[in-house]
């Protein structure tokens, strides 16, 4: 069949809500683009356990180092699905990891900021994870089946995420003022990075459009910030805190909050590698990798240990 008319029917399947699978036949650029996203995001899940695993042994309870180890778990397992996921389209993990450690694969921005206070550990779970859960409810929809499955339990565990991290930052909300001081100071911080995890505006990203049009985005990057803004405008009411942002106002006629500029240059700088934390992230990912090289082996051993025990029987 002409590559034209399996263009169209491969579209037609989008536009009718059927998702798309491995095997079937798909534009090379929808391969690229998914598997570009799919690794980026399972990187993200594997880097994002680094800023809180660093409190984990410094968290002020049983109860909260109970929830921080299950949260970090939770990450590493989503990084596994993930991973499994792109697996699909045709890249080995393998190559996945090497291509996050030479820099070449990407990850979100926002790790690369550092974790000063136990106060981070609840703007990350109620900030940071609150943006992620808008960008992630879409993609339980998104086109391409196994990434789309994967969200679905994903999405489950980001929501609890949300939900602790909040109430973390409630609890310091209603303590001496030295614990409200630092929950504000938090919020200070991990404002504008979590409004940068949306990506660039519409007009510079480049593949918005035909991310939209493959269903592989459901809403663009302007429309889910947007949707933050309003949701956390709301809900830091509740702790008595308030968002750095002077331009922050409910606008009447457009049903929405208004909000100040972004720093673009900054997110363009760590985008780029310059983070405050970027060098140091990669790195703590690497040395990882390569430490743990030995269980990978052993790992392997045992599986052809058992593999030939069982042709042995068979």
């Amino acid at each position: 069949m002409p590559v034209h008319h399996l263009e169209e029917t491969f579209q037609q399947t989008v536009d009718a809500e059927i998702k798309i699978e491995a095997k079937d036949w798909m534009p090379e650029a929808y391969r690229k683009t998914n598997l570009r996203q799919i690794s980026q995001h399972a990187h993200s899940e594997v880097v994002g356990m680094l800023p809180e695993g660093n409190w984990i042994t410094r968290a002020p309870s049983l109860k909260r180092k109970a929830i921080l180890i299950a949260k970090v778990q939770d990450e590493a397992g989503h990084g596994l699905y993930l991973y499994s996921a792109a697996e699909t389209l045709g890249m080995s993990r393998d190559q996945m990891i090497a291509d996050l450690h030479s820099g070449k694969a990407k990850y979100s921005s926002i790790f690369n900021y550092p974790t000063l206070t136990w106060a981070d550990m609840g703007a990350i779970g109620w900030l940071v994870d609150g943006a992620a859960i808008l960008n992630q409810v879409m993609l339980c929809r998104t086109s391409y089946g196994p990434y789309a499955r994967a969200m679905v339990r994903i999405c489950k565990e980001e929501s609890f995420h949300q939900r602790q991290g909040f109430e973390a930052l409630l609890v310091l909300s209603k303590g001496t003022q030295e614990q409200r001081a630092m929950c504000q100071d938090a919020i200070n911080r991990w404002w504008w990075p979590s409004l940068m995890m949306f990506g660039p505006r519409d007009s510079e990203s480049t593949n918005s459009d035909q991310s939209m049009k493959w269903k592989i985005k459901r809403k663009t990057n302007d429309e889910l910030r947007q949707n933050f803004v309003d949701m956390i405008a709301q809900q830091v009411k509740l702790l008595g805190m308030t968002l750095p942002d002077p331009d922050l106002k409910w606008n009447e006629a457009r049903g929405h909050y208004d909000f100040g500029e972004i720093n673009w240059d900054e997110f363009w700088n760590v985008v780029k590698g310059n983070g405050p934390c970027n060098r140091q992230r990669l790195q703590a990912r690497i040395n990882a990798h390569e430490e743990g090289a030995w269980v990978r082996e052993a790992a392997v051993a045992y599986a052809q240990k058992q593999s030939a025990k069982q042709k042995k029987v068979a």
